[in-house]
């Protein structure tokens, strides 16, 4: 069962056009990671500054079906998948509230030592987000 974080988009979401900035599509979608990250009980300040890992994004892509106005009522969708002992990706789909798919996202993430900048196993503490939510 995917995660799901509601939201109303707001004007500082959107372009001069009125419609959401495709950038802020992804930081829409990285908000219900954290959302999802903190209701597993991930402290998200000690997840963002830990020393022992950093779990950067190295792939993003949207696909946009219909634009999203300020007002609009939103639910987003996630569904992590671990694709090896140091990656994963997240699958996203936001919808409306008929249930319409608006937008689908994937971000792509590994695991890293934060100092030698090299790949290293997901700790725990993810493997147990990955199969939880």
């Amino acid at each position: 069962m995917p995660f799901t974080y509601n939201r109303t988009i707001r004007f500082q979401d959107t372009d001069a056009a009125g419609v959401v900035y495709f950038a802020n599509v992804l930081a829409i979608c990285h908000e219900a990671y954290e959302e999802s990250l903190n209701v597993s009980n991930i402290n998200l300040q000690l997840f963002f500054r830990n020393n022992d890992f950093a779990i950067p994004i190295v792939h993003a892509s949207v696909d946009f079906l219909r634009p999203m106005f300020c007002g609009d009522r939103i639910s987003i969708n996630l569904s992590p998948n671990q694709l090896n002992p140091q990656k994963f990706e997240i699958n996203y789909q936001i919808i409306t509230p008929e249930n319409e798919i608006i937008s689908k996202a994937i971000t792509r993430h590994i695991c890293i030592d934060p100092t030698t900048r090299t790949r290293k196993e997901l700790p725990l503490e993810m493997i147990h987000w990955l199969q939880v939510t």
